[in-house]
């Protein structure tokens, strides 16, 4: 249970951090937040994701098997329309925030969700040398 809450939180943060870098990468007019709506666009985003990957990756496995290895940005993609079509807190307004933004955020998603259990685990062996 703990490591399931574990991966559920690096999960949200890792997206969280995703998305902010990349609206201030990209700017307002291609991809923005709005900070009112941002928890509900991070939250739809996470959900979306977390049931998109594994049905888009059966339906490439069945009738598409050379795109299974852009499985994780096909559903990048469609959490940010969803997250774009749901909440307040994120507007994607031109192609180049579309093409960039599920890249960029797909991209700086996977090096948090790796970079944020590693610093964590740094931080939890230190601790457990100073006692």
């Amino acid at each position: 249970m703990v490591r399931f809450l574990w991966n559920l939180v690096v999960t949200v943060v890792a997206a969280a951090v995703g998305l902010l870098l990349t609206a201030l990468i990209l700017g307002d007019e291609d991809f923005s937040m709005n900070f009112n709506g941002f928890i509900w666009a991070v939250l739809i985003f996470v959900v979306a994701q977390a049931i998109l990957s594994p049905f888009i990756l059966k339906l490439s496995v069945k009738y598409a098997s050379a795109l299974t290895g852009g499985v994780a940005l096909v559903s990048t993609f469609v959490a940010l329309l969803l997250a774009n079509i749901f909440s307040d807190g994120l507007s994607i307004g031109t192609i180049t925030g579309w093409l960039l933004g599920t890249v960029l955020v797909w991209l700086l998603s996977a090096i948090a969700g790796w970079i944020l259990p590693a610093v964590f685990l740094k931080n939890k062996l230190e601790d457990r040398k100073d006692k």
